[in-house]
């Protein structure tokens, strides 16, 4: 095992240790002019003591321009679309109604129509029969039934 397992410190691992130093309180000094241009310059500040300070000049940012609020709310705009909207709806619904009205009234004159045809060809067949006599006529005076037995 190694001593350092143990708790012991070889002679050559010495611990060194730092104290901090506090930092001396720094004044703003005045700053070195920019130079006007597309790239700024490189600018200098010397501090209290001596010490130079040197980087590029930040321009402050702008703040973003607040949007002006329109003369009418959104929600007053929209109210007036979809009014125009449900009156275009309204207008088609009308046209709806009025093409299901009229399929509803010739499906009912067909229907009519049909049912006077056929009610017609009904009446011919029955009226016309009694002019024939084509088929055999059974005609029968007496019946009598006796035990579900027919007698003539």
């Amino acid at each position: 095992m190694y001593p350092e397992h143990l708790g012991h410190l070889p002679a050559e691992r010495a611990v060194t240790i730092h104290q901090p130093v506090p930092l001396a309180p720094v004044q703003a000094a005045p700053l070195v002019p920019v130079q006007p241009g597309g790239i700024p310059a490189v600018a200098s500040i010397v501090l209290p003591d001596g010490r130079v300070v040197t980087g590029y000049a930040i321009n402050p940012v702008q703040p973003e321009p607040v949007a002006a609020k329109p003369a009418v709310s959104r929600a007053a705009v929209n109210i007036a679309l979809g009014g125009i909207g449900f009156g275009a709806v309204c207008g088609g619904l009308l046209l709806l109604t009025t093409f299901i009205a009229a399929l509803t009234a010739l499906i009912t004159q067909l229907i009519t129509l049909a049912a006077v045809i056929f009610g017609g060809w009904i009446a011919v067949q029955v009226f016309s029969a009694s002019g024939h006599r084509d088929g055999t006529t059974v005609n029968i005076r007496k019946a009598v039934f006796k035990r579900n037995h027919f007698h003539g």
